[in-house]
C-alpha cells in the first residue's frame, strides 16, 4: 500500500460495522485494540503526503471516537495498550498542529502524548515527546534547546527510531550552533543506531526511522555548516529516491527542504538563477508543513537578500517568502494555494 493510500483505508476500517459495534461496547476486546493500533499506524502513515488541515482533521475525530473507552470497564493491561495507541495519535495531533503553525495546541498534544508514555514507562514514546520539543526549538531559534531536548529524549528512548530521530535532531542542533565536530560525531551516533534496527517495513510512517531520513537530516546539517558538497550530494540523492517515475512523491515535504538545501549552495557558488529556481519548487510543493517551510526559506531568503539584494529574482523570492510569512502567522496555508 503506497501512503497516499493511508487515509483511505484507515477509514474503511472505521467504516466497518463490526468495529463501530465494538466502540460502542462497554467492554474492549482484542479485536477493538488491534483495529484502533491498525488504525492510527494507518494514520501515522498518511503524514508524508496528505494536508495538515486534513489530518488534523481526522485525527481529532478519531481521539474523540477512542477518548470514551478509556472510561470504560477495562483490565489493566487493556488500559495500558490503550493509553499507548491514544498517546501515538495524539503526539501525530501535535506534530500536525505545529505544521499548520498552531503552536499552543501542538505543546499541548506534545505534553499530553509525554504524559501517557510516562504514565505506562513508554520509553520511546516519551523520546518522540521530546524529540517534538527538539523540533519546536530548532524551528523557533532555539539551537540550545534543541541539543538539551534532544539528549533529554536519548536518555529514555531506548534502541529505538526514536533514538536515532533524537541523535540527529542533536546534530542540527549542533550544526546550527556551528559545533562541527559534535555535529558529525551526533550524525555518526546516528547511523550506528539506525544499522543496529531492523528495516522497517514501513518507512513513510511517521515514527519511523530509516536509511532515506538520515540522508535528508544529514543534507541540511551539512548546509547549515557550509559544507557545500556534501550537503549537495545528500540533498541531490533526497530528491531521488523520493520522487516517483511519474514525477510525484512519497516525501514531499523532505524534497522541498532539499531544494531550500540546494537553493543556499547554489547562491553561495554564484548561481542566482538555479538558486531562486529550487527555492521556488520549495513553495509548489502541495504537502507543507508551513512552519517548516517558513523557517526554511529563510534561510534562504536571509542568503539571497546578503548577495543579491539589488537583484529581481532575489526580490521575487523575498516576496514569495514574505507571502508563505504573512500565510502562517494569519494560519491561513490556503494563501499560498
Amino acid at each position: 500500500m503506497i501512503p497516499a493510500d493511508a487515509l483511505r483505508a484507515e477509514a474503511d476500517l472505521y467504516g466497518t460495522m463490526q468495529l463501530a459495534q465494538q466502540l460502542q461496547a462497554s467492554d474492549v476486546g482484542a479485536g477493538t485494540l488491534e483495529a484502533l493500533a491498525e488504525a492510527v499506524d494507518l494514520l501515522c502513515r498518511a503524514y508524508p503526503v496528505v494536508p495538515a488541515g486534513t489530518l488534523r482533521d481526522r485525527t481529532q475525530k478519531r481521539l474523540a471516537q477512542i477518548n470514551h473507552l478509556l472510561a470504560g470497564r477495562l483490565t489493566l493491561d487493556q488500559h495500558r495498550e490503550l493509553l499507548v495507541t491514544t498517546g501515538w495519535l495524539t503526539a501525530l495531533l501535535g506534530c500536525v498542529h505545529y505544521d499548520l503553525g498552531e503552536r499552543e495546541e501542538a505543546e499541548t498534544a506534545r505534553r499530553a502524548a509525554f504524559e501517557m508514555g510516562r504514565q505506562v514507562g513508554h520509553g520511546e514514546l516519551m523520546g518522540w515527546a521530546h524529540e517534538m520539543s527538539a523540533w519546536f526549538a530548532l524551528v523557533e531559534g532555539r539551537y540550545e534547546d534543541v541539543v538539551t531536548a534532544a539528549r533529554m529524549g536519548q536518555a529514555v528512548a531506548g534502541t529505538s527510531s526514536a533514538m536515532v530521530q533524537l541523535t540527529l535532531q542533536e546534530a542540527r542542533g549542533l550544526a546550527r550552533i556551528g559545533d562541527r565536530r559534535e555535529a558529525d560525531r551526533a550524525l555518526t551516533r546516528g547511523a550506528e543506531v539506525l544499522g543496529s534496527l531492523p528495516m522497517p517495513s514501513h518507512p513513510d510512517h511517521h515514527f519511523v526511522f530509516d536509511h532515506a531520513k538520515w540522508i535528508f537530516y544529514a543534507a541540511t546539517c551539512y548546509t547549515w555548516l557550509a559544507d557545500d558538497d556534501r550537503a549537495e550530494e545528500h540533498a541531490r540523492e533526497t530528491i531521488q529516491m523520493h520522487t516517483r517515475p511519474d514525477g510525484t512523491s512519497n516525501a514531499p515535504m523532505r524534497i522541498a527542504d532539499a531544494h531550500i538545501d540546494l537553493g543556499i549552495v547554489h547562491a553561495r557558488r554564484g548561481d542566482l538563477d538555479a538558486s531562486v529556481e529550487h527555492g521556488m519548487v520549495a513553495f509548489d510543493i502541495d504537502r507543507r508543513s508551513l512552519t517548516d517551510l517558513v523557517n526554511r526559506a529563510g534561510d534562504l531568503d536571509r542568503v539571497l537578500r546578503q548577495r543579491y539584494r539589488r537583484e529581481s529574482l532575489s526580490q521575487e523570492f523575498h516576496e514569495r517568502f514574505m507571502a508563505a510569512r504573512t500565510a502562517l502567522a494569519n494560519r491561513r496555508p490556503d494563501l499560498l494555494d
